[in-house]
């Protein structure tokens, strides 16, 4: 399904000439010019200019495991797109000739934080941590392709310089909804390759709802051979294995993305309670659902083999997610009394604990008697939010007005929703999580996600459309210091990422506010 005539090429298809022996090669751009996103925090150009071709090597200082991974994979990236082959060392007399991975602990106590620099023969990258060379590696590769793409045949060289750059914010989320619509191993992945680039470090999976049960429970196997064979509109549905889900978590982690497992209860129920009749309070099973309508079902409280099933699937999910949050879900359980919703989530917040994650919820849980850890998940426009939450509480910000991708961009948009109202890339860029809810600490903020209901998304370009660009300035907001970022200026830099899109045959909206290049 494709909404607009993309031009797809492969970013490897563009040849590079070689340099002129007379005169030194010239980048495209200077290293302040390169419009990247997330725009870094401080870059400073040099008068230097690094050939392509001066680079031999890719040096690793640390031997662990996963930079050696990095390394190998910054390997390939510059054999597919620069047709020169690198080789690989864990030591060098001297450092030259050569980009250079390593690990400094004094850069900065934010352990995201990265240096690259940009010299006449050498690349060097130091992170924080592991994952701040990642991030390090992801600016590198991101001001490579945006060169080349843009370069074409004369793009033979790198502008010199420095970046120092470190996130603003720590949690800077997706959320892909695989309930209402299933989308395989291999789109997930796709999506998660995409959000790296942007460096976006969570994906919250929406793994349950009325329409479908997507993950696989071993002791409770209905679930998924009933409850996870339909979705909206009725399709076959499916469902992720345990070793699938495995799998995910491992690319997300190497990816250095953290996946959050959501199981919503008590309501958005549906496609349990109709996989085993005994959560019922009147012990019928219920009808598979294929609509769109929300808040008509609910776990019945009162029953000890509802605390059972709730216990087991927490314990299924916990052992095979590393990271250290449960999503419970408790938004719109609207046929759940108040006084049975708050009973139902105070065991059920301690079965998280028992299984030593962070529980983390829709806001939806201040009704409930929540744990001072709890992650309070904010996405309606209600005004007096600030005024009912427990002050201690964290608070991640996912304002439906703003950074809910399933929003239609304008009133023609082919797919979507709009009970939030529309939402143009510009207004999902000019927002500020600190000052979104009135008398909210901006101290209670741990960060920002965008999530993505699938009601109307039936395929990956479904997504991307939907997805992109506005998730890229999600991800900037989340990165970049709010005083740093000016509309005009990141339209600007956005213009250029629409060849990057397309070399990766992504099915982005094209916003006419955007001249793209």
């Amino acid at each position: 399904m494709c909404y607009f005539l993309k031009k797809t090429f492969s970013v490897a298809s563009v040849i590079l000439l070689t340099m002129s022996s007379c005169s030194p090669p010239q980048p495209i751009f200077s290293l302040e010019e390169v419009p990247l996103i997330p725009l870094p925090s401080n870059v400073k150009t040099s008068d230097k200019v690094l050939p392509m071709d001066a680079i031999q090597s890719i040096l690793v200082k640390d031997s662990d495991k996963s930079i050696l991974s990095m390394a190998e994979s910054l390997r390939a990236f510059w054999k597919e797109n620069t047709q020169r082959e690198l080789t690989l060392s864990e030591e060098s007399p001297e450092v030259h000739n050569t980009i250079s991975l390593e690990i400094d602990e004094n850069l900065s106590s934010n352990d995201e934080a990265y240096a690259l620099e940009i010299g006449s023969n050498v690349i060097l990258i130091k992170g924080k941590t592991k994952e701040g060379i990642f991030r390090g590696i992801k600016t590198l590769e991101q001001m490579i392709t945006l060169s080349q793409l843009q370069g074409k045949a004369k793009f033979s060289s790198l502008p010199g310089g420095v970046i120092i750059d470190e996130p603003t914010y720590g949690y800077r989320g997706a959320m892909l909804d695989v309930a209402r619509h299933f989308f395989s191993v291999s789109d997930v992945k796709r999506y998660i390759d995409l959000l790296s680039i942007y460096k976006i470090n969570f994906l919250h999976f929406h793994l349950s709802d009325d329409q479908g049960w997507r993950i696989e429970i071993k002791s409770w196997p209905r679930l998924t051979e009933i409850g996870g064979q339909t979705q909206v509109g009725g399709g076959e549905g499916g469902f992720y294995t345990q070793d699938d889900f495995k799998e995910i978590v491992q690319y997300a982690s190497e990816r250095f993305i953290t996946i959050v497992p959501e199981i919503d209860l008590p309501g958005h129920t549906n496609a349990a309670l109709a996989s085993y009749a005994e959560l019922n309070c009147n012990g019928k099973a219920t009808e598979l659902y294929t609509g769109i309508k929300v808040g008509f079902s609910t776990l019945c409280v009162d029953k000890d083999i509802t605390y059972d099933f709730v216990d087991d699937v927490i314990r299924e999910i916990s052992e095979i997610s590393p990271g250290p949050y449960f999503h419970i879900g408790g938004d719109e359980s609207l046929v759940t009394p108040e006084e049975d919703f708050n009973r139902f989530m105070d065991r059920t917040l301690e079965i998280v604990k028992k299984y030593n994650k962070t529980p983390m919820g829709w806001y939806e849980l201040i009704t409930a008697d929540i744990p001072e850890e709890t992650l309070l998940q904010y996405w309606a426009k209600t005004e007096d939010f600030s005024k009912v939450i427990p002050k201690k509480s964290k608070i991640l910000i996912s304002a439906s007005s703003y950074s809910y991708l399933d929003m239609k961009y304008d009133s023609i948009t082919p797919l979507g929703l709009y009970w939030a109202g529309y939402v143009p890339i510009q207004k999902a860029y000019e927002w500020d999580p600190r000052t979104l809810v009135k008398g909210l600490d901006p101290e209670q903020i741990i960060g920002l996600e965008a999530p993505l209901w699938s009601e109307t998304l039936e395929d990956f370009d479904d997504i991307a459309y939907m997805a992109f660009p506005r998730l890229i300035g999600h991800a900037e907001i989340g990165w970049t210091k709010a005083s740093q970022k000016t509309w005009e200026d990141y339209a600007h830099r956005l213009s250029f990422h629409g060849p990057l899109l397309q070399a990766l045959n992504v099915n982005y909206y094209p916003a006419e506010e955007i001249n793209w290049k």
